[in-house]
């Protein structure tokens, strides 16, 4: 790729966490990275070799004193001449060096900027640029593992060579178009049809372990759904171990979502507890009853509390708000007041949210819908966002088009069907990215990366 006028300027920023440390660090990144850190004080930089440097301002007072560091392109993070200048960590102490490095030519870095160079300069891919971030970000070791084999590549190298199977069928197909009055099968046929169900395979296996990075990145939005007084706030309270929502014998006590952030085993869930779905209430209840509605449509599972004493009636409840898509899990409450445990199907569970019976079952299929495997680690497991599951279902539409035009012989639109899903894979790692993509990609970075 070829960097944009603005990539080549020499940009500067802190690059440590907000806040003072007992040491924080000045990132320069540009072809006078060097020029303008000797000018600073730090003198004569031989490549990957710290230096002990007085930092100096525009009148030769020293700002700090420290150490500086250079890294020679195209051996750098960016791929351009890099210069980290490591001082005392005082948030006044890093603004003044960075006040100091832009008086002398560099520009204040934008958020993303020096991943952002780092793909343009093909030292990352966009998956592996993204997986800086998420890294960051990572709420615990499990998180941190994942978005680390991202950045290593393991994601993009599946994408890849997904890319590659693609491409040569595509090679084949196209090749074909001109002998179009020759039957497919006399043109190698069979060996294409067999490419495009090894594809589809291949691409629902990524989709897969993709939608379960996704979530190990992204959390789980659950959203607790019901009539009243099936003890949705009590679910809540349970899960959260703590009393976050009101719970009453009135019916309608919750009148508006209520969000809740919990972890389990290094999943993130958004657990949204919501009014009670019934006919009638006064204006302010159905209100709560739309905002559930809109809740469900977002949802990636959806708890649906019934009473365990009469559950045909709480189905009837929630049965015009449900999406056949979302994944639910049927839970019959107050299990404490019956006689015997009842005989579910296997989407449903039994429990009492006062007495905890059958939370433990609940935690362990909710890791199981997060990551699969009851929630246990998958080796190789990776990170993954949103708009990679996306690419991944645009590849595989794209795919399974192509398959119903081969199958009738139409190659030229199996051909185009081919370009779009190769396309659809090329926008993960970049190697189709519109200016727009990578704007909304970086600037959700911090400064300093």
């Amino acid at each position: 790729m070829h960097a944009s006028p603005s990539h080549t300027d020499t940009i500067a920023a802190v690059a440590t966490a907000a806040g003072a440390g007992g040491v924080g660090i000045v990132r320069l990144s540009g072809p006078r990275a060097r020029q303008i850190a000797q000018a600073m004080g730090a003198g004569e930089l031989a490549p990957r070799q710290a230096r002990y440097a007085r930092f100096v301002d525009g009148a030769g007072e020293v700002i700090d004193d420290g150490i500086a560091l250079a890294f020679v392109a195209p051996a750098s993070f960016t791929g351009e001449d890099v210069v980290e200048l490591q001082a005392h960590g005082s948030p006044v102490v890093l603004r003044a060096l960075v006040a100091r490095a832009c008086a002398l030519g560099a520009r204040q870095a934008r958020p993303g900027e020096f991943s952002e160079r780092a793909f343009l300069n093909g030292k990352l891919d966009l998956a592996q640029a993204e997986a800086v971030a998420d890294l960051i970000a990572a709420g615990d070791a499990r998180a941190a593992r994942a978005a680390r084999r991202s950045l290593d590549g393991v994601f993009s190298r599946r994408v890849e060579a997904l890319a590659e199977q693609l491409l040569r069928l595509r090679v084949h197909v196209e090749a074909a178009i001109d002998f179009a009055d020759e039957p497919l099968e006399t043109l190698g046929g069979a060996a294409v049809h067999a490419g495009v169900q090894a594809l589809l395979a291949d691409l629902e296996q990524l989709l897969d372990e993709a939608q379960r990075g996704r979530r190990l990145r992204d959390g789980l939005h659950v959203v607790i759904v019901g009539p009243p007084n099936a003890g949705k706030s009590s679910l809540l309270n349970a899960l959260a171990g703590r009393e976050r929502a009101i719970v009453t014998d009135t019916a309608g006590t919750t009148r508006d979502t209520l969000h809740e952030v919990i972890r389990i085993d290094g999943v993130e869930l958004t657990l949204v507890d919501t009014a009670g779905l019934r006919e009638g209430g006064d204006a302010i209840e159905r209100e709560g009853m739309r905002r559930a509605g809109d809740e469900l449509r977002r949802a990636d599972v959806a708890l649906v509390m019934l009473d365990a004493r009469d559950p045909q009636a709480g189905r009837a409840a929630v049965a015009d708000v449900l999406d056949p898509a979302t994944p639910k899990l049927w839970l019959h409450n107050k299990l404490d007041l019956l006689p015997d445990a009842p005989r579910l199907d296997q989407d449903a569970l039994a429990l009492s949210t006062r007495t905890g019976g059958g939370l433990d079952a609940l935690v362990a299929r909710l890791q199981a819908l997060a990551l699969g495997q009851a929630g246990a680690a998958v080796e190789g497991e990776f990170s993954a966002r949103a708009r990679h599951v996306r690419a991944l279902e645009d590849a595989r539409e794209h795919a399974t088009l192509a398959k119903r035009e081969l199958d009738h012989e139409s190659l030229a639109l199996a051909a185009e069907e081919l370009r779009l899903a190769h396309d659809a894979l090329g926008e993960i790692t970049g190697r189709i990215s519109p200016d727009a993509l990578l704007g909304r990609i970086f600037s959700t970075f911090c400064i300093g990366k």
